[in-house]
Order: structure tokens, then sequence, then C-alpha cells
């Protein structure tokens, strides 16, 4: 009887009942929640179901993520993901599978698009003084700030780069987060913002763009920012890389590989690894509930900045220009860009803003890098 007592006992020792804190119950709680909303409300699932695993997987194991010993033992499974996050190979590989996906060619079309890509990083300068006056320094400040551009890998970068590794989980978990739940914080801001006219403007069919102006835009843009910005080549270059194996038509080989394959392994290594930071020690306390505040309030600003100089334009151009893809200057590629479609059509069934929305939505993305990369500047990173 007592061998059979002492069995049941130690089995008893070994279950996660033991060892989970009231705080992992939480945090697996909001782990379901995220499930249900990538499985039953599809809110980008290749975003919310690898990193809501993985934070399911380190609330009941905490293990997972476990450290390699200092003497070499062996670390949790996760934690070989997460140093690739840290080193910012995952972040650059995510570029170069976003660069082959997209096509160039609605901001090649119509440049103005830049300008509202570059209104929405209003909201990341913004957050990095709010970040100030709640207490961060200033690298953590900028690290954080970024999350504004809705750009989770890089966000990544831009944490790992300052040597903001403490607080790398809470930011890149926000910044995708964020990413995920485009569909829903973005259409109020974009319609208290603009008027019932303003979101039924029809814009002209954009202009064709030659097979040459898409193989030199890459080129040129890795040129141009990269002597200016060295710092952003890892980043940028990636990006422009993919898109010069998609526009080239020399290596599809390559272009199927970064867009398909190489993408979906790197979504899933990087989104479950962003997951297992989310342990209830790690993201249960106030700087991290400061992170994913200051995240919201920066997202929402750079929302706002881009329907805002949306709205100037479609003044200047006497209603040529919708308001509302303004609000796809923030990165998040290509969901801010669906949502402003998704709005517009609420109010005109066959306005179709997807493309003319691509413009300021890849230009976010440039836009972000440039800003993670003027950062690593003004603090002297490499």
């Amino acid at each position: 009887m007592e061998y059979i007592t002492n069995t049941l006992s130690n089995l008893w020792q070994q279950t996660a009942f033991t060892t989970m804190s009231g705080g992992n119950y939480i945090m697996v709680g909001v782990a379901l929640v995220f499930l249900y909303l990538a499985i039953a409300k599809d809110f980008e699932p290749l975003l919310l179901v690898p990193i809501s695993f993985g934070m399911l997987l380190v609330n009941i194991y905490p293990d997972i993520m476990a450290h390699m010993g200092p003497n070499g033992e062996a670390g949790g499974l996760l934690y070989y993901f997460y140093i690739l996050d840290e080193w910012a190979i995952l972040p650059s590989l995510i570029f170069m599978g976003v660069g082959a996906m997209t096509d160039f060619g609605p901001l090649i079309a119509n440049p103005i698009s830049f300008l509202m890509g570059a209104a929405a990083q209003f909201g990341v300068f913004a957050a990095y003084f709010f970040a100030i006056v709640m207490g961060f320094n200033d690298q953590q400040a900028a690290a954080i700030s970024i999350i504004g551009g809705a750009d989770g890998p890089t966000s990544i970068f831009l944490a790992s780069k300052l040597n903001q590794t403490s607080i790398l989980g809470p930011i890149a978990v926000a910044a995708y987060s964020y990413m995920a739940l485009v569909p829903i914080i973005q259409p109020p801001i974009m319609k208290l913002l603009t008027t019932d006219k303003e979101r039924k403007i029809r814009m002209e069919q954009l202009r064709p763009v030659t097979k040459l102006e898409k193989i030199l835009f890459p080129i040129i843009v890795t040129i141009v920012v990269c002597m200016i910005l060295p710092t952003t080549a890892p980043l940028i270059g990636m990006l422009m890389l993919g898109n010069l194996f998609r526009e080239s038509g020399v290596v599809r080989q390559l272009q199927e590989t970064a867009s398909n394959a190489m993408m979906y392994i790197v979504v899933i290594l990087l989104g479950t690894s962003v997951g297992a930071t989310t342990s209830a020690e790690a993201f249960l306390n106030w700087t991290t509930i400061k992170i994913v505040v200051l995240g919201l309030v920066a997202f929402a600003i750079g929302t706002a900045a881009g329907t805002r100089l949306g709205k100037l334009l479609c003044a200047v151009t006497g209603g040529k220009i919708n308001p509302l893809i303004g609000s796809a200057g923030v990165s998040a590629v290509p969901m801010a860009a669906r949502v402003s479609q998704k709005v517009g059509s609420e109010y005109d069934p066959s306005n179709f803003l997807l493309m003319h929305a691509m413009g300021p939505n890849v230009a976010g993305v440039i836009g972000t890098a440039v800003v993670a990369g003027t950062f690593m500047a003004v603090f002297g990173v490499f």
C-alpha cells in the first residue's frame, strides 16, 4: 500500500498542477483567447496560432524556455528558437519573405504613398517621448516605440540591436499581437477621423508599372537607404532582395522558396519563441503592462496620423485620394491594407481600395525600418 501511495504521490508531484501559479493560469487563459480569435474569428491565424501556442506551452512547462547552463547543459527547445530572434536572424529572413511576396507596383505608381507611410511613423516618435516620461531610458524607449509601426520583425531587430533583451519578449508579443488585431483596433479610429463622403471616394486606377521599374526599384532603394543608414541593411537589404527575386523573373525557385517554405518555417520558429517569452513571471508585471499600453498608444497614433494626412491629401488633390488608405501606412503588411479595403467596402461595396492601400502599406514597412536604423545611428549601434 505504501508503494502505491508513494508512486501516486511522485506522479502527482510531476504534474504541472503542483508548479503552476495563479499567474500561469491567467496566461493560459489569455493563450486560449488568442487561439479562439485566430481559429474561430480568423484574426491573422498565421501569427496568433504559433504565438498563443508558445504562450500556452511556457506557462504549463517553463523549462521549455530554460537557458543553456553555464557548463553547457542543454536549454529548452524554444530557447534555441529564441536565440535566432536575439541574433536578428529570423526578423531578417521574415523581411526577405515579405519582399518576395509583395508587389511594390502600387507604391511605384503612386509615390505620394511614401508620405502616408512616413506620417504613420509619427506614432513611433510619440511613443518614444511617452516612454521616457513613463521612466524608461532612451534605448528602452526607442525599442518600445517601434511597436507603433505594427512591425514585429523590426521590433525584435531593434530591441536586440539595442541590447534590450530583458524587454524583448513583451515588445515582440505586443507588436505581433497588434499586427494580428489590426482588424479590431484600426476601424474605429478610421471611422472617427473620416466623413461618410470621404469613405466613399473612388480612386482612379493606378498607372501600369513597367517590368524595368519594378526591377530597378529594390536596387535603387537599397543603394539610397543603405548608403544613408547602413544599419538598415539587414532589414531593407533582405526586403529588397526578396522583392528582386520576385520581379527579376530569373530566380523563380528562390522567390517561391522565400515566399512559401522558408517564410512559413520562420513564422513557426519566430511565433512560438515569441509566445514562449510570456511566462507569468516575465509578463505579469508593471513594466510589461506599460510596454503593452505604450505599444497600443503608438499604434493608434500612427493609424490616426496616416489617416489625417490622407484627409489632407484628399483636400489638396480635390477629393482624388480616399483618406482610409492613409491608415495602411503602418507596416502590418498586408493586414492594414485589407482593413482599408474592408472599411471602404462597408460604405460602398463596389469600391476597390486594396491596391491603392498597398502603396502606403509598403511605404510603412520601409519607413519603420528606416526609423529603426535612425535610432541605431543615434545611439551609435552598428
